[in-house]
């Protein structure tokens, strides 16, 4: 599990005054960035590449200016060259998530871009 935590302010509300559906996608590729950039050596991030293939989320709730939000992540399932991620959005430290997404990312080689089934050392990187 790799956690963040963010802040909800005026640049991430919709015209409705809570947090756009496009915010919460962006936060899905960061927390997955930060992820693999904290956990990963050097030549692996060198050498590989994610990309996604799919999002999807859920919206429980509503998240609104000034409210904290605890971001949970970790790889579902991987076969192949794709891996499923989990992105939970937690509001202020409550145990029920608001928002869920599950994206699929696939690997590719940084050079031809052409996908590559995940060795093993790369699923290590996320245990």
């Amino acid at each position: 599990m790799f956690e963040i935590n963010i802040k909800v302010s005026t640049q991430d509300l919709d015209q409705l005054n809570h947090v756009n559906n496009v915010r919460y996608v962006q936060w899905v590729q960061e927390i997955a960035a930060l992820h693999w950039n904290t956990k990963a050596p050097t030549d692996m991030i060198k050498k590989w590449v994610w990309v996604v293939t799919r999002h999807c989320i859920e919206y429980h709730k509503a998240a609104v200016l000034g409210d904290k939000l605890k971001l949970k992540t970790y790889i579902k399932n991987s076969s192949g060259a794709m891996a499923t991620r989990v992105v939970k959005f937690y509001l202020n430290d409550l145990e029920i998530p608001i928002v869920v997404s599950e994206t699929d990312w696939c690997l590719l080689d940084s050079f031809s871009f052409k996908p590559k089934r995940i060795p093993l050392n790369v699923s290590d990187v996320f245990l």
